[in-house]
């Protein structure tokens, strides 16, 4: 078979890209594919379109969607392919991967359950491989906790941040050890509170975004994985382990997000954390592996 080519359009942004590679990713594990990530800025100019036309087209994010607006004007035979819900031009797209708690209805959309993602068991096991001297040096059973920030529906006010603080004081109490990593939109006071008491704590790994990212060999280690409830992508992307999850709240109003939680909830991925760190098995998520299968039937 030869080898089909992919143009993956983002803005860069971390959070939006991992899903639509995740999407291609997935694909190219079915079919030859070379894939070429693009960035396109939220505002401004948009990418040249007078590179040789792709056999597919996969973006994610609002500067996506203008930039499909160009592409598909030039690119007659190419194949789009939008992830998460488009706010407008719906009809760009031959198909759209969209979340079913944004309950986006139409004969080109498939709705999955959270959003595509780039776990694989390879890619755990690279990461567990990258940082495998360190992992050995904390005891066992591990704890994972995963931390997000302000986002439209949740807030990390004081109040929920000094919760935080107290549930990883308990997470800590009953796993053999602790890996914490922060992001980019978590709260400065919240990331200096938590380096105040962990970063030269034992049993504890701190990653405050300095350095080498450990973000796939704590998935790849964690017995638990506590996610903070803003972030959907994290939250996703633990249920995709097999790993034990557990949701961390935070103030705010989810709104269309309690879908989602009760869909992972359904799914046997996640529950809610209630103080106390239990076991129980379910099958990992496999909702990007499904919508790459459909992306694979519009490629035909």
């Amino acid at each position: 078979m030869d080898t089909r080519s992919c143009i993956v359009v983002s803005d860069g942004r971390r959070g939006i890209e991992n899903q639509a590679l995740g999407l291609a990713e997935a694909l190219g594990r079915l079919t030859p594919l070379q894939i070429l990530p693009i960035h396109v800025p939220r505002t401004g100019k948009l990418p040249d379109a007078s590179m040789i036309e792709p056999d597919l087209w996969i973006g994610c994010g609002r500067a996506a969607v203008r930039a499909a607006a160009l592409h598909r004007r030039r690119w007659r035979r190419t194949r789009f392919v939008y992830v998460q819900k488009p706010r407008s031009q719906a009809d760009l797209f031959d198909l759209i991967i969209a979340p079913r708690h944004d309950r986006m209805r139409g004969s080109n959309v498939l709705n999955i359950l959270g959003s595509p993602n780039r776990i694989t068991p390879q890619r755990l096991n690279e990461g567990a491989s990258a940082f495998a001297e360190q992992l050995q040096a904390l005891p066992g059973p591990h704890a994972a906790l995963l931390i997000g920030g302000d986002s439209k529906h949740h807030r990390f006010t004081d109040a929920a941040c000094a919760n935080l603080l107290d549930e990883a004081d308990s997470i800590r109490r009953q796993a053999g050890s602790l890996m914490i990593t922060v992001s980019r939109r978590t709260p400065d006071a919240l990331t200096e509170a938590l380096r105040s008491r962990y970063a030269q704590a034992e049993r504890v790994w701190f990653h405050d975004g300095d350095g080498p990212n450990p973000y796939f060999a704590f998935l790849a280690a964690a017995d638990w994985i506590c996610v903070t409830e803003d972030s959907t992508n994290m939250l996703c992307e633990a249920a995709a382990t097999g790993a034990p999850v557990y949701r961390l709240s935070v103030d705010g109003d989810p709104g269309k997000f309690r879908l989602l939680y009760a869909g992972l909830e359904g799914a046997g991925a996640v529950r809610p954390y209630l103080g106390r760190l239990e076991s129980w098995s379910y099958d990992p998520l496999h909702e990007t592996d499904r919508a790459a299968h459909t992306v694979l039937e519009i490629l035909s």
